[in-house]
């Protein structure tokens, strides 16, 4: 066998590694896409921030009365919806892994991730309103007749804002606390401190999230960028007047007088400024803690009986009362306060919804996930590992410069309002989630597979074909779900590249939150939640169909 072998990889050389002059330059052709998606944005910032430098632009941005106290709810929100998504994805993770407890909530992530930040906010909304459900239960009991004269919603500190944020923002960082959880090296680590006499809580204080909390400092890093810059949950739960931060940003960039709209570009750049200065301060106060942390005394202590955090988590519950609240709404007929349910269903409003957003966002969802996931798989392979952390730049960085980037850019080439500059928009979305997605399950790949199949005769291009990408089936097309449904959420690229010509289920929801009929906003809030997960679905039955004969690709 050895000999046939040799005689084998004597008559037929092994390919030439990629990078080299005798074969095909791989690692600059996986750089093509990636250029085409961010290449423009460099002079689209130039343009769309230049205004900025002017100095008469910060002196009116500082006369102007509105932006300090959008700056404080900003900040206030941002900043506790951030604290409390990372308390409570750590306090889950150290109570619960590892059980079946963990592995079950590991099964509801997806369901839970494919729910888009908008529809949420209605759902929350329609929950904790003064006139809500959870105010109609109160009702019910204390016997009320009006609903209470609470702020709940839109407050003027974007509490409620905070709420929404640091749910939805906690099944993220879950997620990625999954992922890591998923290597060997942590699970192996978690059983020796149990064999050592340590309780799990020890085991995660000492041993575990010293590790692991350097890897969490872009994702959390991410989730803070988006509640600074968030619009469409800050249109619906945060406050109107003055509105938070990046809403203002988001009507002065949208007003046509350019004055205005410099004052937006400054007013860009304190986010960016904001970001970069909290980013520091955690990092030295962190850097502060690891030098003054003492070394583990090496005491160990009982594991305390805890049995009411091992049967429900009502953080996740809130994610599905969101979605029967809003199926309730979807189909009342007569709701009056403070009746707990409905006094009649019916379709009516269901028959009478237009279709034309849910449509539009199907195929621009479905275009922009299938064009970024042959960029992110020759990236992957042949593209420079380095500068992973540059595509991953538009979910650690403010959303608002980047959309007036992108449109400043369209509008020098003028492709405004056009359905290739919507898709282009999407992309610089789209592809660092699918990337960000998908490189676990590429580093955790056997390379001895490719090593033998290169080993046959097979080119590095045939190897990925026939080999690699066919046993990577599952995790791309979860990958393929994940950037439909980031595609699906996307509100700024929506409305800067579309030009108000394109609607898409989130801008109508959004639109709609602003003061209509609940039961139209409740069908497009579903109509928005539907398509992710018919992609998650989807995903999952096309892995199992492919792999219905092949026990380890199921």
């Amino acid at each position: 066998m050895a000999q046939a072998l040799r005689r084998a990889l004597a008559r037929r050389a092994l390919p030439q590694p990629p990078g080299n002059r005798q074969g095909l330059p791989w690692g600059w052709l996986s750089a093509v896409p990636v250029l085409l998606i961010f290449g423009p944005l460099l002079p689209g910032l130039f343009w769309a921030l230049g205004p900025a430098l002017d100095a008469t632009v910060w002196q009116s941005l500082w006369i102007d009365g509105q932006w300090a106290q959008a700056l404080r709810s900003t900040l206030i929100s941002s900043v506790l919806a951030t604290v409390l998504a990372c308390a409570m994805a750590a306090a889950l993770a150290t109570l619960h892994y590892p059980s079946r407890l963990w592995m079950s909530l590991q099964r509801r992530l997806p369901l839970l991730l494919s729910v888009p930040h908008a529809a949420f906010a209605l759902g929350l909304f329609f929950l904790i309103a003064p006139s809500g459900w959870l105010a109609r239960v109160i009702a019910h009991a204390t016997q009320w007749a009006a609903p209470p004269e609470w702020v709940t919603v839109q407050d003027p500190y974007g509490l409620s804002l905070a709420l929404a944020l640091c749910i939805k923002e906690s099944w993220f960082l879950l997620w990625v606390i999954a992922a890591v959880l998923g290597e060997q090296a942590v699970s192996r680590q978690m059983v020796m401190g149990r064999a050592l006499g340590y309780s799990r809580t020890q085991t995660w204080v000492l041993i575990l999230w010293p590790q692991l909390l350097p890897r969490f400092g872009w994702p959390v890093l991410a989730v803070f960028a988006y509640g600074l810059s968030v619009v469409d949950m800050a249109i619906i739960l945060g406050p109107s007047t003055p509105p938070t931060l990046a809403v203002l940003i988001w009507r002065w960039l949208s007003n046509p007088d350019p004055a205005v709209q410099a004052r937006g570009s400054a007013a860009s750049l304190i986010l960016l400024i904001v970001l970069l200065s909290c980013g520091l301060a955690v990092r030295s106060l962190g850097l502060l803690l690891k030098l003054r942390q003492p070394y583990p005394p090496g005491l160990r202590k009982p594991a305390a009986s805890r049995p009411w955090c091992r049967r429900r988590t009502p953080h996740f519950l809130v994610g599905y009362a969101v979605v029967a609240v809003l199926l309730l709404w979807s189909f009342a007929q007569e709701w009056f306060f403070p009746a707990l349910l409905p006094v009649a269903f019916s379709l009516e409003y269901w028959q009478k919804a237009d279709w034309s957003a849910f449509w539009t966002t199907l195929w621009l969802a479905t275009a922009a996930c299938l064009l970024c996931m042959p960029a992110v798989l020759v990236w992957l392979e042949w593209g420079p590992k380095r500068l992973n952390a540059l595509l991953y730049l538009p979910l650690i960085l403010p959303a608002l410069p980047l959309a007036a980037g992108q449109y400043a850019a369209l509008l020098h080439v003028r492709l405004d309002g056009t359905a290739v500059a919507l898709v282009w928009s999407h992309l610089m979305w789209v592809l660092p989630y699918m990337l960000l997605t998908l490189v676990g399950p590429y580093r955790a790949f056997d390379m001895r597979l490719m090593t033998s199949a290169r080993a046959l005769g097979y080119s590095p291009w045939q190897a990925c074909l026939a080999v690699k990408w066919p046993m990577l089936s599952r995790p791309i097309l979860a990958t393929l779900a994940v950037g439909f449904a980031v595609s699906v959420a996307q509100y700024l690229p929506t409305l800067f590249a579309g030009g108000g010509r394109f609607t898409t289920v989130t801008t109508e929801a959004v639109a709609l939150g602003a003061g209509g009929n609940r039961r139209v906003l409740a069908v497009q809030a579903l109509l928005q939640i539907a398509l992710p997960l018919a992609a998650f679905g989807l995903a999952a039955a096309s892995a199992y169909w492919l792999g219905r004969h092949r026990k380890g690709l199921r």
